[in-house]
């Protein structure tokens, strides 16, 4: 069976990019200090997000890998914000960093991240949620932003 490349994955090697960018190319600097340090609010947001998320994942036993079937469906904690709250972490850092460094050209790989979770992950899940839980789903998508 062929392995399949999961959404950290992406998420590092955006951040690597994002890093790379703006030292190479730090194109026009939009956001100056000391505003530049709010970046860490999103990047500590991003992390207690994704950390809270993956013990409620743990917790009701059930997979975090978008391409595999739920067994529990979650609507407490960071999912009464986001449908799609480890997502939503995972841009928050991306943010975080390319802010604290404020230059254009950082905000690029974020762009690109919301792209692929779009493309390549999130509908899958949501077509998967929806197999399972039918209505009971339906009706959480009526209430609960995508992102936020």
């Amino acid at each position: 069976m062929k392995k399949k490349i999961m959404p950290p994955t992406y998420f590092f090697v955006l951040l690597v990019i994002l890093v790379i960018l703006h030292i190479i190319v730090p194109v026009s600097k939009i956001i100056p200090t000391p505003y530049n340090y709010f970046g860490i609010l999103f990047i500590v947001f991003g992390c207690v997000i994704n950390v809270i998320t993956d013990n409620l994942f743990k917790h009701n036993k059930t997979t975090v890998k978008p391409h595999e079937n739920p067994t529990s469906f979650i609507t407490s904690g960071p999912f009464r914000i986001s449908r799609h709250p480890m997502y939503l972490g995972m841009l928050s850092i991306l943010l975080g960093v390319a802010i604290l460094f404020g230059s254009l050209t950082a905000f690029i790989p974020c762009l690109i991240f919301i792209i692929l979770m779009e493309i390549m992950f999130i509908p899958i899940e949501e077509k998967n949620l929806e197999k399972e839980f039918g209505n009971k789903y339906l009706e959480y998508k009526k209430r609960v932003g995508r992102w936020i």
